[in-house]
C-alpha cells in the first residue's frame, strides 16, 4: 500500500530538518480526524515509529505513515511543503477530496 501515498521531496526535507531539530527520527505522521470547515481535517505529527496498521512510504529516507482508518480517506493522496507569502505549510493533495477549504487543512468527501 505504500505506493497509494507520496511525500514529496520538498515535504521530506522539511521533515527531516524539523525531526533533526527534535532530535526525532524522521517519519510524518498523517491522520485525518473529523472536523474542521468541511467535515474532516489533517493532522501532521512526528512519529516514534510506523504502527503495525499503517501504510508506510518512504522519500529520501524519510517515511510518511498513515494509520488503516485515516488511508480509506487519503488513498493516492501526496503529501507537499509549500511555501508562499501567506506562510509555509504541508500540503495534502487529495483526489478522494470531493470539497475543501481555503486553507487547505480541511476537507469533505
Amino acid at each position: 500500500m505504500a505506493e497509494m501515498l507520496t511525500l514529496t521531496p520538498a515535504a521530506a526535507k522539511r521533515v527531516a530538518a524539523i525531526a533533526e531539530k527534535q532530535a526525532k527520527p524522521a517519519i510524518l505522521r498523517l491522520s485525518v480526524e473529523g472536523g474542521g470547515c468541511s467535515g474532516f481535517q489533517y493532522k501532521f505529527d512526528l512519529a516514534e515509529g510506523p504502527e503495525e496498521d499503517d501504510s508506510v512510504s518512504d522519500t529520501d529516507g524519510v517515511k510518511l505513515v498513515v494509520d488503516a482508518v485515516s488511508l480509506d480517506l487519503v488513498a493516492g493522496s501526496t503529501v507537499d511543503f509549500v511555501e508562499s507569502l501567506g506562510g509555509a505549510a504541508f500540503r495534502v493533495e487529495n483526489p478522494n477530496a470531493a470539497a475543501g477549504c481555503g486553507c487547505g487543512s480541511s476537507f469533505g468527501i
